[in-house]
Parts: structure tokens; C-alpha cells; sequence
């Protein structure tokens, strides 16, 4: 459990940190719009709350998140190494399917990614689903973080693909839908947020401290990257499915030359 001191060190390490964001805000609205803040007693009341959340929200990360991440892919590495003794990529099958998992849920219950959400399904009038959103960046997420762990066990160069990775979001960009286009790139940022950050880091960062012959700084990072390009991949590959079955519908729906109104066996 953390001290009351540790939990003092946190706030005002917290409140150093966002200090600047609150001055910059006083000074725009005290010599630019030369307005008084509408309910200031509110404003700092909140001010209040957000410095405690991300204070409490910071020890939760060092007591729990981290640690969790870390022991789970430590737990799960050890496991494949037991069976053969060395770092074979056929014998972390498990690690996979927690990097699938975790990557999954992760993003579903991201805040930021339901409110993206949520603003996509009203500005479109109902044509992006905000479930089917969700959970096509979950995928993309989920696939990116699985690709990730694979290139930590193998030891492969991170440029390689996130390369080929940035080559296949251009190639789609031109065949994807207008409309989805600008919010496939956004989603690949709303994804890596307060939820799916420190459980990917930690994930990272605990596997290349098990696998042997891995350097934690050059191959822990970079999950992060996988879990911000391949939602990108999958929201433009989710609207254009959506697109092709919508066409095929219609194509389907239209009347043959035997139904068609006029024609000898048709309706006149």
C-alpha cells in the first residue's frame, strides 16, 4: 500500500505538471478575451478533482498496472521456455493470446475511444455504427499488439514493420471510403490513452526483461506504435467491407431483365 507521503509526492508532482496548462488558460482569459471565468468556484472545484484523479490514477499505474503487466508476461514467457528451454516463436502461444486479449479489451473500454465514437455515429446520422467503431478498432489494436509481441520474441527491426504497416494504410487510403478516412487516422490516436498505455508498456517492457538475448529500452518499446497503426488499417478495412456489401445488396435487390417493368414475362 503507499504511504500518505508517497501520496503527497504524487499530488505535487501532479500539480507541477499541470501548472503550466492552468496558467496558460488564466492568461489567455485574463489579457486576450478579458473575460472573467463563469462560475469560478466551479472551475477550480474541478481543477481540484482532475489533480486528485490523475494523482490517484498515477499510484494505481505504479502499484498495479505496471507490475501486472509485467509479472503476466514474465509468468507466461517462463512457461514457453520450459518447454524447449529456448525463445522457439511457436512455443508462445499463450503470450499471443494474451496480447490479443489484452489489446482487445483494453480498447473497448477506452473513454476516449467511445466518446470518438459516440460524436462519429451523430455527425453521420447513423451511418457508423458506434459499436461496430469500437470494436474494429479493438481488433486493429488487438492484431497490432499480437504483431508486437512476435517481433519482441523474434528480435526483429521495429522499422521493418511499421513500414510496411504505414505502406498499407496509403495503399487503403486511396480505395477506402471518404467518409472514413479522417476518422481511421484519428482512431489510431484515441487508442493509446489512459486505459491501453500502461497495460501495453508494462506488457512490452516484461517481455523483453524474460526473453533471453532481448534489451528492455531497444525491444520493450514499441508496442505502443503497432497499437496506433493497425486501427488505422482496420476502421478503413471495416468501412470498406461495410461499402462492398452494400453494393452487393443493391446489386442483388435490382430487378432481373425477367422482372423488369415492360419486357415479355415482366410486370407491365
Amino acid at each position: 500500500m503507499p504511504s500518505l507521503a508517497e501520496l503527497v509526492s504524487v499530488f505535487l508532482t501532479t500539480t507541477r505538471d499541470v501548472l503550466p496548462i492552468a496558467v496558460i488558460l488564466t492568461v489567455f482569459q485574463a489579457f486576450v478575451l478579458r473575460r472573467a471565468p463563469p462560475d469560478p468556484r466551479r472551475l477550480l472545484f474541478g481543477f481540484a478533482c482532475v489533480l486528485a484523479g490523475l494523482a490517484l490514477f498515477l499510484l494505481g499505474l505504479e502499484h498495479a498496472l505496471f507490475p501486472l503487466g509485467k509479472t503476466m508476461a514474465a509468468q507466461l514467457t517462463e512457461r514457453a521456455l520450459a518447454a524447449e528451454g529456448a525463445a522457439d516463436p511457436r512455443d508462445f502461444g499463450w503470450l499471443y493470446a494474451f496480447a490479443f486479449a489484452i489489446g482487445f479489451a483494453t480498447t473497448v473500454a477506452e473513454p476516449s475511444l467511445i466518446a470518438v465514437a459516440l460524436k462519429a455515429n451523430e455527425l453521420s446520422g447513423g451511418a457508423i455504427g458506434v459499436f461496430g467503431l469500437r470494436v474494429a478498432v479493438a481488433l486493429g489494436v488487438a492484431v497490432g499488439i499480437t504483431l508486437g509481441v512476435f517481433r519482441i520474441v523474434v528480435g526483429a527491426p521495429l522499422h521493418h514493420f511499421i513500414i510496411v504497416g504505414y505502406v498499407v494504410v496509403v495503399v487503403q487510403t486511396f480505395f477506402a471510403p471518404r467518409l472514413i478516412v479522417p476518422l481511421a487516422y484519428d482512431s489510431g490516436g484515441v487508442t493509446t490513452s489512459t486505459v491501453s498505455v500502461p497495460l501495453i508498456a508494462a506488457l512490452g517492457l516484461g517481455l523483453a526483461m524474460s526473453v533471453p538475448g532481448r534489451s528492455p529500452l531497444v525491444d520493450g518499446f514499441g508496442l505502443i506504435a503497432f497499437a496506433s497503426l493497425f486501427p488505422i488499417m482496420s476502421v478503413m478495412a471495416y468501412a470498406q467491407i461495410a461499402e462492398w456489401r452494400s453494393r452487393r445488396v443493391g446489386r442483388a435487390d435490382e430487378p432481373g431483365p425477367e422482372e423488369a417493368p415492360g419486357t415479355p414475362g415482366g410486370s407491365p
